[in-house]
């Protein structure tokens, strides 16, 4: 059966994931054949005698794109390219020494090159002023070191078409933080990096009670300031930028599966994984708007049968897509091999309740998404228990200490007798990465845990002779609507879109995703320009509070770029589409149109990503 691909999609699937010969020749007729390519490379990992039958159901599962692998995987799977199957690294511990600072630089190219998106902390650079020891000079500090970072990524073309993306932390003590913060006031600085802060339990302590806060760096207090004032000048950059975002690291760390033999200090460029040094993480998702039974219906609701078959094929796709990936450094194919985490995560969600009538970010939503986000959960680490029976634990895997660990002991009773019993073979199992063109590619899913940002908006495709051809872009839930219900039928309530929800709706969501997810979430939380500052800088605590392992929002604003408010089906304006002027022409098509949020940006002309998932 051919798959019917919107024009948005065919282009970004002929431009990113189609196999294609040296010369530019398609080698794929149509996404099916790119499913069985995936499908097959992936069921290498199998013993022969069982290769064809797990082939054959890995196929089933991408069909109709229930299952989503992310990028990489579409795009190298099969190829036979020098590329990795991963999207998210963390690099190695940068040593405070010249060498091994170029060290890091070289490596980092290695990994970009091969199409890997990666996250650095520079805490362990000495800060701006510092005294270098034997040369009788001083220190530039870390930002000066991320601006040779930045320098090199933008040299880099990342396998399939796709843009160099980093994440940059560091620690809310470190001398220099206040310098990391600012550092996105320049419009120009650092655009190949995300920035996020290094929250501490005890800084948003500090910022709650109003106490001082020391910045130290190797034992040494540099200076002192008051909390709060360091947390408002986070927030006022976040503000009138959109970053630096917060990470609350100790959370992290605390609610890791494997915080037993690991420290976390550094997520990928979106954030949806965590990861220690040299960690490497794949990912996938499950279309939950694919899975919607009788949608549009008072009987609508999630087939749950469908995911229980699901997830422990896309459980066991990813686990072989460990064994099948090339690694652009030994270090990361030791890390992945000794731990073999896999990131399954959903995307679609906020389709999914619109068509089971469930208005994203109302009470009923979020209960709803809990009750889903629990059975992916509780499928997915039964099924990693059965591939640990089958195949073995991941090598590191210790039963009373892993057991110990709060996450684990969130499970349901059954799960945690079941590792107990057999173990487990993926140290972590999930993740909710962005999904922005492979939710695209299927004919415009709401992204992630993302809700709709448009119901309709025209995109420009730039054709092969270089002209532009403009298309209405329909996201997938409000044109199946239509196609049931009729073109001139008005929209139900549930159907919202960005501009429309509270900030309180956006924490409520990430909340109840993050409450079953092992790793963590990618999620923007999209804010009007008017927000009051205080309001604004509330959201931070309120998503502390709710549990949240980060925080990230989007206030329209100059530096970043003006909100175009482009779209509907006359061409008229949709405040929902949330596109901005990149401050820097797309390395694809030239167009300084993106469409997206920080961190995951997509250019509105050809579908080219920054981020990569």
């Amino acid at each position: 059966m051919t798959v019917q691909l919107t024009p948005i999609a065919q282009r970004i699937w002929d431009m990113k994931y189609r196999r294609k010969a040296a010369d530019g020749t398609p080698l794929e007729a149509d996404i099916g054949e790119t499913w069985d390519r995936v499908a097959a490379a992936l069921a290498q990992a199998e013993p022969a005698h069982t290769r064809a039958a797990q082939r054959d159901a890995f196929r089933a599962a991408l069909d109709d794109f229930r299952f989503m692998p992310a990028g990489r995987i579409l795009a190298g799977a099969g190829t036979g390219l020098e590329v990795t199957l991963f999207n998210c690294f963390v690099m190695g511990t940068i040593p405070d020494d010249l060498h091994g600072i170029f060290t890091h630089l070289r490596e980092a190219a290695e990994t970009l090159r091969a199409g890997g998106g990666i996250g650095y902390d520079f805490s362990t650079l000495r800060p701006a002023g510092a005294p270098v020891r034997g040369l009788g000079g001083t220190a530039s500090g870390p930002v000066s070191f991320m601006d040779v970072w930045d320098a090199m990524c933008r040299t880099i073309m990342s396998a399939g078409n796709r843009r160099g993306a980093m994440m940059g932390t560091l620690r809310c003590d470190h001398p220099d933080i206040e310098a990391f913060i600012a550092a996105k006031a320049d419009p120009a600085r650092l655009r190949m990096f995300n920035l996020s802060v290094l929250a501490t339990d005890s800084f948003m302590a500090a910022v709650e009670a109003d106490d001082a806060w020391p910045l130290t760096f190797g034992g040494e207090v540099y200076r002192t300031l008051r909390a709060r004032e360091l947390w408002d000048r986070i927030m006022a950059a976040t503000y009138d930028y959109a970053e630096p975002g917060v990470i609350f690291i100790d959370r992290v760390n605390a609610l890791n599966n494997l915080a037993y033999c690991e420290i976390i200090h550094a997520t990928n460029p979106c954030g949806e994984e965590p990861l220690p040094p040299y960690g490497a993480c794949l990912l996938g998702s499950i279309n939950l708007a694919r899975l919607v039974r009788h949608p549009f219906t008072d009987a609508a609701d999630l087939d749950v049968s469908a995911l229980d078959e699901l997830v422990p094929r896309a459980v066991r796709m990813l686990d072989n897509a460990i064994d099948v990936s090339r690694f652009p450094l030994a270090q990361q194919r030791e890390e992945a091999v000794a731990k073999r985490r896999i990131g399954l995560g959903v995307t679609g969600l906020a389709d999914a309740l619109m068509m089971c009538g469930l208005t994203y970010g109302s009470d009923a939503a979020v209960a709803r998404t809990g009750d889903w986000l629990h059975a992916l959960q509780r499928r997915s680490y039964l099924a990693s228990v059965e591939l640990a029976r089958e195949r073995g634990p991941f090598p590191l895997f210790d039963r009373e200490r892993y057991l110990e660990s709060p996450t684990v002991q969130a499970l349901d009773a059954d799960v945690r007798a079941a590792i107990a019993a057999h173990g487990v073979r993926n140290g972590l199992v999930g993740s909710v990465a962005p999904t922005g063109t492979i939710s695209l590619v299927a004919n415009n899913v709401s992204s992630g845990l993302e809700p709709v940002y448009s119901p309709s908006y025209t995109r420009k495709i730039r054709q092969r002779d270089d002209t532009h051809r403009e298309v209405t872009v329909t996201d997938y839930a409000v044109a199946e609507y239509r196609r049931l219900v009729g073109d001139d039928s008005a929209l139900p309530p549930a159907f919202v879109d960005t501009e429309s929800l509270t900030p309180d709706a956006h924490v409520a969501m990430q909340a109840a995703v993050q409450r079953y997810i092992d790793a963590s979430v990618s999620k923007t939380i999209n804010v009007p320009a008017d927000i009051g500052f205080d309001a604004f800088k509330d959201v931070y605590r309120r998503a502390f509070e709710a549990g949240c392992k980060g925080c990230t929002t989007y206030r329209p604003n100059p530096t970043t770029g003006a909100v175009l408010e482009a779209g509907g089906d006359a061409g008229q304006t949709s405040p929902g589409d949330h596109r901005t002027l990149a401050e820097e022409p797309c390395r694809v098509c030239g167009a300084r149109e993106v469409l997206g949020h920080p961190g995951c940006r997509v250019c509105a002309h050809c579908g080219a990503s920054r981020c990569g998932a």
